[in-house]
């Protein structure tokens, strides 16, 4: 599959998670960063998406430890939150 088709299907798969919460995280995290990351990159995501939402929300915003298989810039960037708008 080409980098465009991947990307495309990652991004459905970012905003349909669930929950609007886990769209929000997930999705808003996805439109932020997606368009610069390495074939590598896309694969770690790719990964994730595999995970309970639960999970990746739990690491995200540090209520739980994240594994060592998703421990990576990647999960540092998803746990900055910077990326999701809050309406103040």
């Amino acid at each position: 599959m080409d980098r465009d088709a991947r990307l495309k299907r990652l991004r459905f798969r970012a905003w349909h998670r669930g929950t609007k919460e886990a769209d929000l995280l997930v999705g808003g995290f996805f439109d932020a960063h997606a368009s610069g990351w390495n074939d590598d990159q896309i694969g770690w995501f790719e990964a994730l998406m595999e995970e309970q939402d639960v999970d990746i929300m739990a690491w995200a915003i540090g209520t739980a430890e994240v594994p060592q298989r998703w421990q990576s810039e990647m999960m540092s960037a998803m746990q900055r939150l910077n990326y999701i708008p809050i309406a103040r």
